[in-house]
């Protein structure tokens, strides 16, 4: 895809294919962005299983027709009896494992948040009835869809360790074989699922026999939840932070979120004036990543459950601070980088009606499979959000019962002075943060149109899915010019493929001030935008 699409009554855009064409029925049928993305969610969740579902995490960030976005926090907490004695009487000392029972220690916030977004689309005059909504992700469930390479490589490749799980050989593992791509993956159970949760409402994965189900099925998987747990649990609205942007407002969500990291980027590059070295320079690449680097310092000082930070995230991006920041940025010399914060497998979405009201929706298990766990009842992959959590008392991020753990999930949104809007977003760990601001640097400041913003050849400092190293990647269609430019400055790099995966799934719709929509989906992902 090498042009964005455009429309004017209604545009989603998603990962998976199947996803934006979930909400863009929604948007025909009359439904509103709310609507359409929780449409889009449920299929998502069936159809990108490796990289989210109904067991994980969700954010959100909406506005209407007019005034200040709205966020949602969809995120679960930690086990009341969670605990670092919990785990050393299993002995775990050193660090929470990534699958099995242990890591499956949070509450999965995605349905709830599905149900918060509802009520909220019922005051925007939302009307179309639940079952509806989950349709396409019954029928997806039940009669299966076809794998997508991402999926069959994933599982291939961490299939050593997750097969053993309880319940993953079952569900993703069908034959007793990794499912080859193209190959149609049903999931029955799930169908099962999603269909009680259209009949008994979306409450009843908190608070009903659903509940009952899920939380006897983690006891016996090893996980510490438990139905009290589960019943504790809900979404919740919060206040997005916000950017000062020269060019508009930019708005992005608060901890336990790393929503400040990627504004901290923006206000940066916006007093270091990226404007004049092009979107694909080495002047360019190198003011982001020392951005980032900055950023990354100042999250892994303050970020982490707000109950438990000593400073609003908002003040943090005071001008003054930022300026501050930008100042110990050396325009011709990298600084020196630590290790990142670890993978992600996550989906990011937008949704823009008819009507200019915009959704920003990020939805995770966090690695890939989450913990492995597919509950026997439901067929519920539970997430492992939660293994992030450290095991030592002095760390920010320490277990505590009832805590959430940080998360490097973060949809964005931005409302221009010219009177255009745009939500976008990525997947993929520390480089949710980079690739939001080379999405928003190349549209907003280079004048890109979103698809060539969002295809254009990127870089990523860190970790993120599928990899382990801290390099400063850059995918093989920057010039070697640019290489070696940005390695006489003392970056540590590796060269990657054209369009590689491992740079994220990105996307980005923006709401000219004349109502046109125009669209752009990564080539990375199986995705597309929908429109009409």
């Amino acid at each position: 895809m090498i042009h964005s699409v455009r429309g004017t009554r209604g545009m989603a855009v998603a990962p998976h294919a199947l996803a934006a064409q979930s909400a863009l029925g929604v948007l025909r049928e009359g439904g509103n962005a709310l609507e359409a993305m929780v449409a889009a969610a449920a299929t998502i969740a069936v159809a990108y299983p490796h990289m989210n579902g109904i067991g994980g995490d969700s954010f959100w960030l909406f506005r209407g027709r007019r005034g200040a976005p709205r966020g949602m926090d969809a995120s679960g907490a930690a086990a009341r009896a969670a605990s670092i004695e919990w785990y050393a009487a299993r002995g775990i000392t050193e660090a929470i494992p990534f699958r099995g029972g242990v890591a499956a220690n949070t509450v999965a916030g995605t349905v709830s948040g599905w149900d918060l977004a509802l009520s909220v689309s019922r005051k925007w005059g939302g009307r179309l009835p639940l079952g509806r909504l989950l349709a396409d992700a019954i029928e997806y469930a039940e009669r299966g869809v076809a794998v997508t390479r991402s999926q069959a490589a994933t599982t291939a490749a961490k299939r050593g360790e997750l097969e053993s799980q309880p319940g993953f050989r079952g569900t993703f593992l069908p034959g007793g074989g990794s499912p080859a791509a193209g190959s149609r993956f049903r999931q029955p159970r799930l169908a099962e699922t999603l269909k009680r949760l259209a009949r008994a409402g979306l409450d009843d994965f908190y608070r009903g026999k659903l509940a009952r189900a899920i939380a006897c099925d983690l006891a016996a998987a090893g996980s510490p939840l438990t139905l009290q747990d589960l019943e504790r649990h809900r979404a919740k609205p919060v206040t997005p932070l916000a950017l000062r942007h020269s060019l508009g407002t930019v708005y992005n969500l608060p901890p336990p979120t790393q929503g400040v990291v990627s504004l901290l980027i923006l206000g940066m590059l916006d007093v270091l004036g990226t404007g004049t070295g092009g979107p694909d320079s080495a002047d360019y690449v190198h003011l982001a990543v020392e951005a980032a680097k900055q950023a990354f310092g100042v999250r892994d000082r303050h970020v982490t459950d707000p109950a438990y930070m000593t400073v609003e995230a908002q003040a943090l991006l005071a001008p003054k601070s930022i300026r501050a920041l930008a100042a110990k940025i050396d325009r011709g010399r990298a600084a020196p980088w630590g290790a990142g914060g670890g993978p992600a497998d996550t989906v990011w979405m937008g949704v823009v009606d008819g009507a200019g009201r915009a959704v920003s929706m990020i939805q995770s298990l966090y690695h890939e499979f989450g913990s492995g766990v597919v509950l026997e009842e439901t067929g519920i992959n539970w997430q492992n959000r939660g293994c992030s959590f450290a095991l030592d008392p002095r760390a920010l991020n320490s277990l505590r019962p009832g805590r959430k753990p940080f998360h490097t999930l973060n949809p964005a949104l931005a409302v221009f002075r010219d009177g255009r809007t745009m939500v976008y977003g990525t997947m993929g760990g520390d480089g949710q943060p980079q690739t939001q601001s080379a999405v928003f640097t190349r549209i907003a400041v280079f004048g890109m149109d979103p698809q060539s913003a969002v295809a254009a050849p990127r870089w990523l400092l860190g970790r993120t899915w599928g990899q382990a190293s801290d390099s400063l990647k850059l995918e093989s269609r920057f010039s070697p010019r640019i290489v070696a430019d940005l390695a006489r400055r003392g970056h540590v790099m590796e060269v990657l493929g054209e369009y590689d995966e491992v740079m994220g799934h990105a996307g980005a719709i923006v709401r000219h001030a004349n109502g046109v929509l125009e669209g752009g989906a990564d080539p990375r992902s199986d995705g597309c935008v929908a429109a009409f």
